[in-house]
């Protein structure tokens, strides 16, 4: 008998780790704040790359390889950019037997290559929108790693845009950022919180970073993508100049934004239960399992071909299926291994079952079993598919629900949260001094919400400017 998993209740963060490892979707790697992503963890991630490439191609965007290794002067010319990323900076100082000139950074992001690509290449008016994107992986040295949450080395997608006019690139930002939206409430089956992120979580060198929060079922938020409208001091540092329609020299308007892998591990916090994943159907690499039942000193051959029959069925209408027929592991082992890796709808096949010309499925979600028709399989398949993927979203909404709270003053809320964990709904003067004094509950401002329905802010008398989320992160 495997060992149980964690306590999902009482121990999230070992169950979700044990999840991470035990599931084959990680490995650790012998750097510290690495992994290595498995066929399993790949598979989901390739799934989720092809959705959003796709939106970002829809979108008119374009795909772009650029280097690894970026000059250290590339960095220190954005000032606050610099200071942003330093503490987090790889440097390489000697290649091939020697010290370099200068030293070399592995990218944390591309901005900064991006921009002296951009100032080769648009000279006029008509070179814009410029608008491209990059699959790739970054480093951030990382003090406190996680598998897929946080760790040193991570792979993303980084679009970066540039426009004639303020109004184009602020309404680049919010398009890709409601793309992450579609692709992680309507794929992912996780609901977030749509907003702007205060002066003291922004992109640094964004002039505005707009983000999607989601609450976990431990009660943290996740920072799930960001979008940002950049500050056009990076084209000036960069000496990104083009001749407007007036024929005058001018500066274009920036946006960069992106999601990471971090998605993987939502989707393990967000959906997981006792038994380890649960995958929302539309991205899990296996919709449906089919385990014949096998029996010693029996003639199988009818069980054995009518499972590769109900195989080829499923195939050919799309279904993503895989017909396991290890004859090392009972049926046992494998209806734990399959639960573990969070597959939809297992199909269970034995004599019994072609006797009533019928198969048994098993619902990840639900864990019941119904038995239903061979000539009913497809159809059943396709429906427990659509019902799974709705019900995984309609239950992380409700959860989040009820762990998303409208607060009034922190000297209420503030000893339950720190207690208890969950987000809460507050208003803010949007002073420096009132935010600070949410350290008191180990919180941050998560992001600025479109309402404001607190008359004060949350720390003082002061009106309150607008409502924020508050709550403790990942």
């Amino acid at each position: 008998m495997k060992n149980k998993l964690p306590n999902i209740t009482t121990d999230f963060s070992s169950w979700y780790n044990d999840v991470v490892y035990r599931s084959d979707l990680a490995d650790t790697a012998p750097v510290r704040g690495c992994i290595v992503i498995r066929p399993y963890g790949c598979q989901i991630w390739e799934s989720i790359k092809t959705i959003l490439d796709k939106k970002i191609k829809d979108t008119d965007h374009e795909n772009i390889m650029l280097p690894l290794l970026i000059p250290e002067s590339f960095l220190r010319k954005e000032a606050e950019h610099i200071e942003g990323f330093a503490p987090e900076l790889a440097v390489v100082t000697h290649a091939g037997g020697k010290k370099l000139e200068e030293s070399l950074v592995i990218r944390p992001t591309s901005e900064t290559m991006m921009y002296h690509m951009f100032s080769r290449w648009i000279k006029s008016w008509r070179d814009l929108p410029l608008k491209l994107n990059q699959w790739c992986s970054v480093v951030r040295w990382e003090k406190r790693p996680r598998p897929f949450l946080r760790t040193s080395e991570f792979f993303w997608q980084e679009g970066h845009t540039a426009h004639a006019t303020e109004q184009e690139a602020h309404d680049e930002a919010l398009l890709m950022l409601d793309q992450y939206i579609d692709l992680i409430q309507n794929y992912l089956a996780i609901p977030v919180i749509k907003g702007e992120k205060p002066e003291s979580e922004k992109f640094a060198g964004a002039k505005n970073t707009y983000t999607m929060e989601a609450i976990m079922p431990d009660g943290k938020a996740l920072q799930m993508g960001t979008s940002h409208h950049i500050q056009q001091s990076f084209g000036k540092a960069f000496d990104i100049a083009y001749q407007d329609k007036d024929g005058k020299l001018a500066t274009p308007h920036f946006t960069s934004w992106g999601a990471t892998t971090r998605l993987i591990g939502a989707l393990i916090m967000t959906h997981g239960d006792q038994k380890g994943l649960i995958l929302p159907p539309k991205v899990a690499p296996i919709q449906v399992v089919i385990i014949p039942i096998i029996k010693a000193n029996q003639d199988n051959q009818a069980v054995l071909e009518e499972a590769q029959k109900i195989y080829s069925e499923l195939k050919q209408s799309g279904i993503r299926v895989k017909l396991d027929l290890d004859a090392t592991q009972t049926p046992g082992a494998k209806f734990y291994n399959w639960e573990l890796k969070g597959v939809p709808v297992r199909i269970e096949l034995g004599a019994r079952d072609l006797e009533s010309q019928s198969v048994t499925i098993a619902n990840r979600l639900t864990c019941k079993k119904e038995s239903i028709a061979l000539t009913e399989i497809s159809h059943m398949i396709s429906k427990t598919l659509d019902d799974t993927q709705q019900a995984l979203f309609q239950r992380a909404e409700a959860r989040n629900q009820e762990l998303t709270k409208r607060g009034n003053k922190l000297a209420e809320w503030g000893p339950i949260l720190n207690k208890e964990n969950g987000a809460y709904i507050v208003g803010w003067c949007q002073s420096d001094a009132c935010e600070d004094k949410l350290k008191s509950c180990k919180a941050t401002i998560r992001c600025l919400i479109a309402t404001n329905e607190s008359p004060e802010c949350f720390a003082c008398t002061k009106k309150s400017l607008g409502d924020i989320v508050v709550a403790k992160a990942y």
